[in-house]
Parts: structure tokens; sequence; C-alpha cells
């Protein structure tokens, strides 16, 4: 399931959300510089579950073990893994930055990507893999999403064998059915003692938890904004509804 666009209107420009786009654009083309020193790069500013658990033990380090719980979130392992995650955060994050205002966007951004990468870690502690990615983060603004805005509607590309449909999803529905899958992914990747094909799956689900939670504590005194009517026969037209 491919998000195309929701329904839910919004008030302000998400300058943060398109700040966070842009950043991680900007470092990707940095990784994309470096050629061969990639790898020493992603190892360095990537978490690294076993460097935060087994790893201390020869030393605290801050640029080691402090400044990767930031880092991580802007690095990304391919151009699927930056496009992926950059349009779920295009498609989500404007309106709930709307929603929130940009303080608590930001409390919000940061805070699920740490609880992310303790997710991660937790799960896989011995793992020497970089875990990077702004998945995680993201994760809890689309957690966020479903608190703030269950039941607006997503327009949906819908791909099945060799067709593509079009379909409008209620928001919990497609989020609760895009969660179900980061949770059986995570729980499979356990059971078989993988990394799970490199998807950090554990860190997905602990962002889309802390998302829930925060999006509970920091909605207090925003106001929702009004749905538009995904318009039938163009899909690329928004209408808005009647009041009556």
């Amino acid at each position: 399931m491919i998000p195309l666009k929701d329904d839910t209107a919004r008030e302000r420009i998400p300058l943060l959300n398109y700040l966070i786009i842009a950043i991680n654009v900007a470092v990707f083309s940095q990784e994309l510089v470096l050629g061969d020193s990639v790898d020493e790069f992603v190892s360095r500013f990537g978490l690294v579950p076993s460097t935060m658990t087994v790893g201390i033990a020869d030393g605290f380090s801050p640029e080691v073990h402090l400044l990767p719980w930031l880092t991580h979130m802007f690095i990304h392992g391919g151009w699927l893994h930056l496009l992926g995650n950059l349009w779920f955060l295009h498609i989500f994050g404007d309106n709930v930055e709307d929603r929130l205002g940009r303080f608590r966007f930001l409390v919000l951004f940061f805070s699920g990507g740490l609880i992310a990468g303790l997710a991660q870690i937790i799960t896989s502690p011995g793992d020497s893999t970089p875990m990077v990615g702004a998945s995680g983060a993201i994760s809890a603004i689309v957690g966020a999403y479903l608190v703030l805005y269950p039941r607006a509607r997503i327009l949906t590309l819908l791909p099945i064998f060799v067709l593509f449909y079009f379909v409008r999803i209620p928001a919990f529905i497609f989020i609760g059915l895009w969660f179900g899958l980061q949770l059986l992914y995570g729980y499979t990747s356990l059971l078989s003692q993988s990394t799970g094909g490199g998807v950090a799956w554990w860190a997905h689900v602990g962002g889309f938890a802390a998302g829930l939670v925060l999006a509970f504590l920091l909605k207090a005194g925003t106001v929702a904004r009004p749905r538009v009517e995904l318009a039938r026969g163009r899909m690329n037209v928004l209408r808005r509804r009647s009041d009556g």
C-alpha cells in the first residue's frame, strides 16, 4: 500500500517538516560523494547496538555513545530507503506539525527517534550492524497522526498483481495494517535471530508506540483541522466538504 494523500486540511506551511526532509536529502547527497568511505561514515554516525551495550565497557565517549543517537536519524542506506521514509514524512508530517505546532513537533520527532533506537537496541543488543534512517522518528509521526486524525481518509495506491487500484482508506485502517506488518516482521526477525534483512522493525514499533503516547500528551490545547473531500474521478484534486 502506497499512501498518496490524505483529506486533512492544514492552515500553516509545515516548515520544519520541509526542513527535516531537506536535511535528510543533503546528508544522503554527502553519502554519495563519499564513495568507498561511506561505510566508515555510516559506522561512525549510525547507531550500533553492540557499541551501546557490550562496547561501552571499553570506555564511554560522547562522540561514540551519544552523538549517534541523533545523527542516525539523518543517514540512509539507499535511494529506496530515503524516498520511502521521506514520502511517509511528507504525507503525515505536515498535518501533525500543523496541529501540534513546531516546538511540539520537534519534541515528537526526536523523542520518537530516540525511543525507536532504544527499542531496537533492547531487541538486538549484540547486533553490530549500524542502525540508520529516520523511520523510527517517522513512525512516531504516523502514530501521532493516528491519535490526532483517526477518521481521516488516505488515498492509497493498492497494487494487486499487475493491476493498480486507487482506494480511500480510513486512517485507522491504513495505519493499523501498516503497524501490523511491522509487528509481524519484527516478531519473525526475533524468531529467526536475523536482523530482518537490514530493516530495524522494532525501531518502527518502538517509534510508533512512542508517537501514540506523546500525541496524547502533546495535543492538549490544539484544534483539529477540518477534513476535505477527496474528489471522485480525479485523484489529484481535493474538494472541500460543504457544511450542510
